[in-house]
């Protein structure tokens, strides 16, 4: 059973900037957090990233008093990718990574995220056992004067990332002749992507890289990509790429303008490993919100879906347990175990601009991969207890019927927002939109009930 917890979300701690997120709350993450991975002897240190919020600084500074006070030496990135923390990580032979960051959130919220010795986002259960320290009075437990951690700024972070970024493709592989337009979000990767892309030899056009603590992911990046859009279509560039806030995740934008979102960029990444020899199993891990074309084609090619529930750390559980080397979600958080622990927006777009200079061909026609299946998704502002009313449960087990099995209907509780998801997929579009009609209605009406 689920234990109901007070800090922890699907993706790390999340909330609003001095009002959830506060330098008391941050402190204690970086106290409790620093105690429990402090393992064997010697000195122990974290390695700290973050993305270009106004409150990363209030954070990262409060995370540092916290790490310091209980005798760990502190190693400040300064603005970095979610997949670059959990990369340094490893490299750095930390006992534990922080990344702070609200990935797609706008300015005003912020988080925390964590990651073991491994790279990888702590499990359930370690996250309880902060989330007891948290609550806990830990003055008895803080270092000595003599024991207290150091802090300091690493300064070659950046270039890094990039050989790494670059590793991930063949020696010989080139980007020339492509232009591409960038949106890195005014986020973590203002830097560091566009510098990758050009040193692999492609004409790049960057955008939001401006960032001013205010503008990250504010009408850019992956989750608004009109902007990118219209440069792609005015430039006649050949592909736009988005990243998110933290670029932990890519959409991609073809040369007509046309959205390629993460089942697309799954299917590229899956029919080509294929061909190379490179899939350690004959399928890939999603989620129960990839379309269901998806699946369809993968069969096509004798690949398996196995789905988990929404959020990349569960994709990444199911990818472990299985032996899967890429898995992934819709909205673009593609994972390559091969080269990352969590979704790795960069690495995933040049994988696919590989795939379109092996193939010499368009990317509508490279990333074409699939026709999705209608599918609508609405959010009702509910809580999780509505779901348990009868007269809500009749009319979703109605339309579950009524969709049958060219269809499927998803509901769950958000874990970062108050609101409760409804989608619903099948051939028949307008049959699916009346069904998620019928079921945000049922929740509307118990909601107002309540």
């Amino acid at each position: 059973m689920a234990v109901a917890r007070s800090y922890f979300g699907t993706d790390g701690i999340r909330g609003k900037a001095n009002e959830k997120i506060t330098p008391e709350l941050a402190l204690k993450v970086g106290q409790s957090a620093g105690l429990i991975f402090q393992r064997g002897e010697g000195r122990h240190r974290v390695v700290i990233g973050k993305d270009t919020r106004l409150s990363g600084y209030m954070i990262e500074n409060a995370l540092v008093a916290g790490f310091t006070s209980v005798g760990m030496d502190t190693l400040l990135l300064g603005p970095m990718p979610t997949p670059a923390v959990a990369m340094l990580t490893r490299s750095m032979r930390a006992d534990v990574g922080v990344m702070i960051s609200a990935s797609h959130n706008a300015y005003e919220d912020n988080g925390i995220k964590l990651f073991g010795p491994d790279g990888h986002k702590l499990s359930d259960e370690i996250e309880a056992e902060i989330e007891s320290l948290i609550e806990s009075d830990l003055t008895r437990r803080l270092s000595q004067p003599q024991d207290l951690g150091r802090a300091r700024r690493i300064e070659d972070v950046r270039a890094r990332y990039i050989e790494f970024a670059k590793r991930t493709l063949p020696r010989n592989m080139s980007f020339e002749g492509l232009r591409i337009v960038l949106d890195c979000a005014n986020g973590a990767a203002y830097r560091v992507a566009p510098e990758a892309l050009w040193e692999l030899g492609a004409e790049v056009i960057a955008i939001g890289v401006d960032p001013d603590g205010f503008n990250i992911n504010r009408e850019c990046g992956s989750t608004s990509p009109q902007a990118l859009r219209q440069k792609v279509r005015e430039l006649r560039a050949d592909v736009g790429i988005a990243l998110d806030g933290d670029a932990d995740r890519v959409i991609m934008i073809d040369e007509n303008g046309q959205i390629i979102d993460g089942d697309q960029l799954m299917a590229v990444v899956a029919e080509s490993w294929r061909a190379q020899n490179l899939l350690t199993r004959p399928g890939i891990v999603a989620t129960v919100m990839s379309n269901i074309g998806l699946e369809r084609y993968l069969a096509s090619l004798n690949l398996t879906l196995e789905r988990t529930a929404v959020g990349d750390r569960y994709v990444l559980e199911r990818m472990r347990e299985g032996g899967f080397n890429v898995g992934g979600e819709q909205s673009g958080h593609v994972i390559l175990s091969d080269y990352s622990t969590t979704g790795d927006g960069l690495v995933t777009a040049m994988q696919v601009l590989a795939e379109v200079q092996r193939k010499n061909q368009r990317v509508s026609e490279v990333c074409r991969r699939f026709e999705p299946a209608p599918q609508v998704l609405q959010n009702v502002r509910a809580a999780r207890a509505q779901l348990e009313k009868d007269t809500v449960a009749r009319i979703i087990a109605a339309a579950h019927e009524r969709l049958g099995a060219t269809g499927r209907l998803v509901i769950r509780p958000s874990g970062t927002e108050p609101v409760i998801r409804v989608m619903g997929e099948g051939d028949n579009r307008e049959l699916v939109e009346e069904i998620v009609a019928e079921v945000c209605h049922a929740l509307k009406d118990a909601a107002i009930a309540a």
